[in-house]
């Protein structure tokens, strides 16, 4: 349906909402043109003025619901989600979108109770349990992650979020031979999957898998998608790999592809400064810098490769900025105080020496 046709189609809706304002069903109508028009303020005055003549609508309190949750107004979801509730406390929807919320809210505990009472209600259901694994993982319990994505693979051997998601966990468990096996599975479901193709290459790298890790990555710039992330985790294992020059032009890739985002650019400068090449170090976290200009950590970095280069004094003015920016990293404050020290008593050697 074309921008012509959805106008035409809200007046008409609107125009049966006048002759028949009691009737629910043109709400509900008039609410879906505009969302299919991207006008969601429009589509919660719809619904709100729907309430109005059936408070108890269950549709509607779940839309409204979702409507704020994807706007990220959880408390706001929450309202809704609770009224549907208490209208029909069998639903497992109901229980289902308020586990997602308390979720988002960081809310372990109610987040798990709700998915649990959804659960009560439809135990067959793999998303639940990729939900439910999901929750965990955002938690760090990488073992009952683990858990009930199996879980959801049990109801679902072919279903690819778990697949994903358990690859994943396995591979933050160090078991980067089950990772791998999972991986595969995806990929010969969808081979298509860029994504899946970086995970395997990531994990052969840690593996040590030099041959078969280039050929993935070689595989995961072939698919379609943007290369960016492709070229620094290419980058980043050609460099443990100790291929450094074609490192080193993987990044200059990635760089190519967006300019604009620093990451690139103080990877390199690390690889640089591991080689012991400081200014060329020097040269690419000063043009992090040009595009985080606030961030200490890059005046960090910069401190170090003058510190390593045997530039102590600019070494310290780098290291006081970033204090200046973060006062409460005791981290910063210790590296730069105990260069500052060292500094002083080398000064000072030279002024006793000196004077002889």
């Amino acid at each position: 349906m074309d921008k012509k046709e959805l106008n035409k189609a809200i007046e008409k809706t609107v125009l049966k909402m006048a002759l028949e304002p009691k009737n629910t069903e043109h709400y509900h109508e008039l609410a879906k043109y505009y969302a299919m028009d991207n006008q969601y303020e429009k589509v919660i005055s719809v619904y709100e003025s729907l309430l109005e003549i059936e408070p108890k609508d269950l549709q509607t309190l779940l839309n409204l619901g979702s409507i704020w949750f994807y706007s990220k107004e959880y408390k706001k979801a929450l309202k809704y989600f609770n009224q549907a509730m208490i209208v029909n406390p069998s639903n497992y929807l109901v229980y289902y979108n308020m586990a997602n919320t308390y979720a988002e809210l960081r809310n372990f505990s109610k987040a798990l109770h709700y998915y649990n009472r959804t659960l009560d209600f439809n135990s067959q259901n793999p998303e639940v349990y990729n939900a439910i694994a999901l929750l965990y993982h955002d938690f760090e319990d990488y073992v009952e992650s683990r858990a009930y994505y199996e879980k959801a693979l049990s109801l679902d051997p072919e279903n690819l979020t778990a697949l994903v998601d358990l690859g994943n966990v396995c591979f933050k468990l160090y078991d980067y031979e089950k990772a791998l096996e999972y991986y595969y599975k995806v990929f010969d479901l969808a081979p298509d999957n860029k994504t899946v193709a970086l995970c395997i290459a990531n994990t052969l790298a840690v593996n040590k898998d030099k041959e078969k890790c280039y050929k993935y990555f070689e595989k995961a710039l072939e698919l379609p998608g943007d290369n960016y992330k492709a070229y620094i985790c290419y980058a980043i294992a050609k460099s443990d790999f100790k291929d450094y020059e074609d490192a080193i032009e993987l990044y200059k890739k990635a760089i190519k592809i967006n300019p604009k985002e620093a990451n690139a650019y103080i990877l390199t400068g690390n690889l640089y400064s591991n080689i012991k090449k400081y200014k060329e170090a020097e040269t690419q976290y000063k043009e992090a810098l040009k595009i985080n200009k606030l961030d200490p950590s890059i005046y960090v970095l910069i401190a170090n490769v003058y510190f390593m280069n045997n530039e102590v004094e600019r070494s310290i003015y780098s290291y006081r900025a970033a204090v200046n920016m973060r006062p409460e990293n005791d981290e910063y404050k210790l590296v730069f105080i105990q260069v500052l020290e060292d500094f002083v008593e080398e000064y000072r050697k030279g002024d006793v020496i000196a004077s002889f």
